[in-house]
């Protein structure tokens, strides 16, 4: 199974910008954790042409982890709007800074110390030491997770199931071409053994894929079905001077931590008046916007106010590094006011 696999991705792997495939490593090449630290960070809960631009324009802003550590946070938070889940940019400064501190500025590359740093999970330490250090660890994501589901018929659903199906992938992984095999397994599921239309046909796993044997693909891997989302609501303010409008930062500990925003009240019910408000206003609403976050839908109405001098407060009129939320809310309102 690792010989047809390694075969499959010597002629069909990916080429990524910041993977350095086997003719790359036969001319020398060597991987840059860093850039591979950077990429696997950004390309978690979103598709790699989102991950991609940020990850070019995080590089030539910050060439070196040391670059990162020394820059300001909220530039970083700033340039990372977009990407979400926005503890992984604050993990992300802070890291960057452990690493220039406590491993002056060289990225660590064995998983064991790569566990430590903050924000460094299982999978992102196994994929930084099997590529750049030649570690033979496990490496699972969701790919791997179906492949692997799939080839065995792992029954025990997802996510309790995890930790067997961990076990179960850990029983492939040899000391042989580790980087790459982990990227083989990931690219496999990423783009033939996919969710909903497999092309076995093409798989270089097929004859031992017990799920194709029985023409039951696309039932694994078994997941505990999801409850509803659930739908929460608020209300936006946006306070505008002339051009400018009212921002506050969002506490650390919390959702969208440490980001721009706008005013809000609390998400939950429903609220029944504006006691959130930054100010006691005679506030127009101006319109609605919903925002899907991962657990929960988020329904806010949008309110204006319009002062003749700037409150005290943080003001700005450019919202380029705003979370996608409060550019929605923003933009609702400036829409009604051009209208």
């Amino acid at each position: 199974m690792r010989r047809a696999l390694l075969r499959w991705y010597d002629e069909q792997g990916r080429t990524l910008p910041w993977r350095v495939r086997p003719e790359d490593r036969a001319r020398g090449v060597v991987p840059d954790p860093y850039a591979i630290w950077l990429s696997e960070v950004m390309s978690q809960q979103t598709t790699l042409p989102h991950a991609t631009p940020y990850w070019r324009k995080f590089l030539a802003a910050f060439p070196t982890v040391t670059d990162l550590a020394d820059a300001d946070r909220d530039v970083v938070l700033s340039m990372w709007a977009g990407l979400g889940y926005y503890a992984r940019a604050r993990n992300l400064h802070k890291c960057a800074g452990v690493v220039r501190d406590e491993h002056s500025g060289t990225f660590p590359t064995d998983e064991t110390t790569l566990l430590t740093l903050p924000g460094i999970g299982p999978y992102t330490a196994a994929t930084i030491a099997a590529i750049c250090a030649e570690e033979a660890t496990n490496i699972v994501d969701g790919n791997v997770e179906r492949v692997i589901s799939r080839v065995f018929i792992y029954e025990p659903p997802l996510p309790k199931g995890r930790k067997g199906l961990r076990e179960l992938a850990g029983t492939l992984v040899r000391a042989d071409r580790p980087g790459d095999y982990g990227q083989a397994l990931m690219d496999l599921g990423a783009t033939i053994c996919t969710p909903k239309s497999p092309t076995c046909l093409l798989c270089p796993w097929e004859k031992w894929c017990v799920a194709h044997a029985k023409g039951v693909e696309t039932e694994y891997p078994k997941k505990i079905k999801k409850v509803k989302t659930p739908i929460r609501h608020g209300y936006a303010y946006i306070l505008r001077h002339a051009d400018k409008v009212l921002v506050e930062r969002r506490p650390d500990g919390g959702l969208l931590g440490g980001m721009l925003g706008v005013p809000t009240s609390a998400w939950g019910e429903k609220p029944i008046d504006h006691s959130a408000a930054p100010m006691k206003r005679n506030w127009e609403k101006v319109g609605d916007v919903k925002h899907v976050f991962t657990h929960f839908e988020l329904r806010l109405e949008v309110f204006v106010g319009e002062v003749d001098v700037m409150e005290e407060g943080e003001w700005t009129a450019d919202i380029s590094g705003f979370p996608t939320v409060f550019r929605k809310v923003v933009e609702a309102a400036l829409k009604t006011k051009s209208s």
